[in-house]
Formats: structure tokens, C-alpha cells, sequence
């Protein structure tokens, strides 16, 4: 089938694009910026999202962009509900014109498990039906988003599912986010810098897929599992913390290095615990996660050891560190 990818040259579309590839499938790739054979088409712009369809005529569509990181959405709330909310407004009525005009693709908006919040320990793992809780304007855009895929797909018959990931790393992540940014520190110390890795709240408890599982996931729904006007965590179940995390990646990396609290990267109203029940993904669509903790945390480390200079003298292979099976 014809799948158009919004958000194509992100963390995330980068992997989708070459999964759904490798199933057969054509891509259409759209970005807020033309680059790598993606088109230049802005989200927040109702005629150009209407175009892209048009050129694309797409079976299914993945919806991803998104101005995804919590602190930028802390200095700049108005932008960030802008672009998810408005973003996803036009995804879903040029879906809606498609489907007047004779096709009904299936949409695929990307939600986030931070829209669950804090929730009490009893709900834990979470499923599907706890109660959005946002703490930041990141997660609050989101509900939104989710919100008008439930409406689009309840008044306009629009075949749309969402999907909360829950913390996903793997090749190409930027160094913003915790695990790459771990990963990248060390790297640096691998490869001569100094010894010291600067964090955040190393106590957090986070449920990580590596990005290959997500798209997997992503792939199955929009190839037509699942049902419209749902939503399907994508998740493991299992909780790490990002202490046991930072740990698994020193002790790849094998460099001793001083671990030091950074006020900078804590994050007001951070989520203590964030982990998922993957029943209603598994029952609808089949998927398993097929990618363990160990070999997605080596993924992220082998590439912020090929994004780094490596020091003169030293091999890259020196650099990642002895492998293990």
C-alpha cells in the first residue's frame, strides 16, 4: 500500500519509513523541511497537508510530527499545542476530504504515554482506560490530539487509531532525550573527554522499547489492525529506572565515570513512574516485542560512538568497548 509519513526525518520516521519499506509498502514522505527526498509540508498548514494527500493519495497515514520535547514545550506552550493540535486538525479533515472523495485511509496519530501523568499505584501497569492526567503542555497537546482522532473518527467515520508510546530509544535519537543523551556522554568519556556524566532524576521508573518494537507496532496498525476511534499503548510492561539505565550503558561502554546531579535537567512536575500494558496492542494486532532491553541500549550507544570523534590513536571499535553476545 501508499503510506505518507508526516514528521518523516524524525527519530521515529526515519525508522518507520525504512520498516514500512521493508514490507513493501510505498512511502510518501512529508517533513516541516524538504531534506532527504522528503516534501517540505508545514502541518500547521491546512492547504499544504491537503496537497500532500492529494499527491500522495494515500492508503495509510502516519501521523508523527510533532514538537515532542517536554522542556521546549515548557518555554513555548503556544507553539507546541500549535503545532500538535492544529497539526493534527489538518491531518484528520484532509482525511476526511479523501474520504469524500471516494478513499478512507487509515490514520495513525501518535499520542504518548505522557499524557497518563501520575496515576495511583493501583492502576499500574497502566492500560488504555486510566484517566489522561498531563503535567506538562506537551502531554496536554496530546490529549487534545487524541481527542479530535476520537471525534473525526466518531463524526466523519475517519478510520483513525492512536497510539500512546511509552520511552522509546534506538539509532538517530536526539541527544535531548535521556538514554541518548547518557549514551552520548559516555561515548565522549570512551573516547578521551572528561569522566563525567551530568544527569537528571536518575530515580524515575521508565518503560523502554527500543524504536524497531515501535514501529513494528505502528506497522501492524496501519495495515489495518485495530479498530477506529481506539488508542493502543506501545510499551514492554516492564519498568527500568533511569539509574538501572545509565548503569547498563556505563557497564557497556566499560569507563569509569563520576555521575553528577544537574538542576538543569530535572524537570518540574516530572512523572515518577511511567510503564504500560501492551494486552490490548498484543490481542488486536499480534505484536511482540522482538528487540530486549540490552541489544536496543547497544544500538544506542554504537551510535553515539560513530557520532563522536574519535581521539587520535583510537579505533571505533575501542571506543564502543568489548561486545558481548
Amino acid at each position: 500500500m501508499r503510506v505518507l509519513v508526516t514528521g518523516a526525518n524524525g527519530f521515529v520516521g526515519r525508522h518507520l519509513t525504512a520498516a514500512l519499506r521493508a514490507r513493501g509498502h510505498e512511502v510518501f514522505e512529508t517533513d516541516h523541511t524538504e531534506r532527504d527526498g522528503a516534501l517540505a509540508v508545514d502541518v500547521t498548514d491546512g492547504l499544504a497537508v491537503r496537497g500532500a494527500f492529494e499527491l500522495a493519495r494515500p492508503h495509510a497515514v502516519a501521523h508523527l510530527a510533532a514538537q515532542a520535547f517536554v522542556p521546549e514545550s515548557l518555554r513555548d506552550p503556544e507553539q507546541t499545542v500549535h503545532v500538535n493540535v492544529r497539526g493534527t486538525m489538518n491531518v484528520l479533515q484532509a482525511a476526511v476530504e479523501q474520504k469524500n472523495a471516494g478513499a478512507s485511509p487509515r490514520v495513525l496519530v501518535a499520542s504518548s504515554a505522557d499524557v497518563y501523568g501520575a496515576q495511583p499505584p493501583e492502576r499500574y501497569p497502566l492500560r488504555e482506560t486510566a484517566p489522561p492526567a498531563p503535567r506538562n503542555p506537551y502531554a496536554a497537546s496530546k490529549v487534545a490530539a487524541e481527542a479530535l482522532a476520537a471525534a473525526y473518527a466518531h463524526s466523519f467515520g475517519v478510520d483513525a487509531v492512536v497510539t500512546r508510546a511509552f520511552n522509546h530509544v534506538g539509532r538517530g535519537q536526539n541527544e535531548r532525550f535521556a538514554v541518548a543523551t547518557f549514551a552520548a556522554q559516555i561515548a565522549r568519556v570512551a573516547s578521551g573527554g572528561t569522566g563525567v556524566v551530568h544527569v537528571g532524576n536518575l530515580d524515575a521508573v521508565r518503560d523502554v522499547l527500543d524504536v524497531r518494537d515501535v514501529c513494528d507496532a505502528y506497522a501492524l496498525l496501519l495495515e489495518g489492525a485495530g479498530e477506529p476511534g481506539e488508542i493502543y499503548n506501545v510499551c514492554s510492561g516492564v519498568g527500568t529506572t533511569m539509574r538501572e539505565l545509565l548503569r547498563r550503558l556505563i557497564e557497556i561502554a566499560r569507563v569509569p565515570v563520576e555521575v553528577r546531579d544537574d538542576p538543569a535537567r530535572m524537570r518540574p512536575a516530572d512523572v515518577p513512574r511511567s510503564v504500560g500494558d501492551p494486552a490490548k496492542l498484543r490481542a488486536s494486532t499480534g505484536w511482540t516485542q522482538q528487540v530486549p532491553l540490552a541489544a536496543a541500549l547497544r544500538a544506542a550507544y554504537d551510535d553515539a560512538c560513530e557520532r563522536i570523534a574519535v581521539a587520535p590513536g583510537r579505533t571505533l571499535d575501542a571506543v564502543r568497548g568489548p561486545r558481548h553476545p
